[in-house]
């Protein structure tokens, strides 16, 4: 499982880089004051002023700083130590107030953060497919949240997760969909956020986790489910032929309505 990992970090730390100098994610826009996240995890989220904000695999921080924006004190997460240098230097550059930390998701609980607590614990969009497991993942959610403080997560839905993401026209199951300790292999010497660079480190390994998986992850962790919500949209064009309308990618009308994102909100017994 480590050399999985391992593999994926070599690839991200290049990743970082790259994606950090495209336009797919714009830092100029944030630079002039925008904010990266979405209308609808803002809403669902709801008011952060005032409320310490724990987010999982931040990549180079420029939604972490967003919640800042927001007005929640902000501690991002991330394996890759050229995603965290990237996101302190946006940190400071920015003075916006916030911590980062380079360390797994599953080793948390190993840092300087074993003794902090957060009202919420946040991740979102192709985050959880780079995890091998999620028992770990759930724990250190429940470790880290206050009593009464609440996980929420916005990410691609199981269900469209398994066709073929490469085909031109259809729909066509390629996929597993329930969770396997097996990853999925790929290699790409492009990224999704820049196709023009070219990637020394290609080999990518991922992991597929179906709804029920997560859902009974995080309850066995001992945290309770507020909502699942789901939708016809997605955050990223997930299929070639995917329309985008209004900041989202939808299916075109063709097509009958699946889940392509889901949502959840699972709080932590006082």
């Amino acid at each position: 499982m480590k050399d999985y990992i391992q593999e994926n970090k070599k690839r991200w730390e290049e990743l970082a880089e790259v994606h950090f100098d495209s336009e797919f994610y714009n830092i100029k826009k944030f630079r002039e004051g925008g904010i990266s996240i979405s209308d609808l995890e803002v809403k669902e989220v709801g008011d952060v002023e005032g409320k310490k904000l724990l987010h999982f695999q931040c990549h180079f921080g420029k939604d972490t700083l967003s919640w800042a924006r927001l007005g929640a004190s902000v501690t991002g997460v991330d394996f890759s130590s050229n995603a965290i240098r990237l996101a302190s230097e946006l940190s400071k550059e920015l003075e916006i107030n916030a911590t980062f930390i380079q360390t797994e998701i599953q080793k948390l609980d190993q840092t300087d953060l074993t003794k902090e607590s957060f009202d919420i614990v946040f991740t979102s969009h192709g985050a959880i497919y780079w995890l091998p497991e999620l028992k770990k993942w759930a724990e250190m959610i429940a470790y880290y949240l206050k009593p009464g403080g609440f996980f929420y997560i916005a990410e691609g839905h199981p269900t469209a997760l398994i066709f073929d993401d490469e085909h031109e026209s259809e729909l066509r199951v390629r996929y597993p969909y329930f969770h396997q300790d097996e990853p999925l292999a790929f290699d790409y010497d492009s990224s999704y956020a820049s196709g023009d660079v070219k990637i020394k480190n290609t080999r990518e390994y991922g992991w597929v986790h179906d709804l029920g998986y997560i859902v009974n992850n995080l309850i066995d962790a001992g945290l309770q489910i507020e909502f699942i919500h789901e939708f016809p949209f997605i955050s990223w064009e997930m299929y070639p032929f995917l329309e985008e309308r209004e900041g989202w990618w939808h299916l075109p009308d063709k097509f009958q309505k699946i889940p392509l994102m889901f949502s959840l909100k699972a709080t932590k017994p006082k």
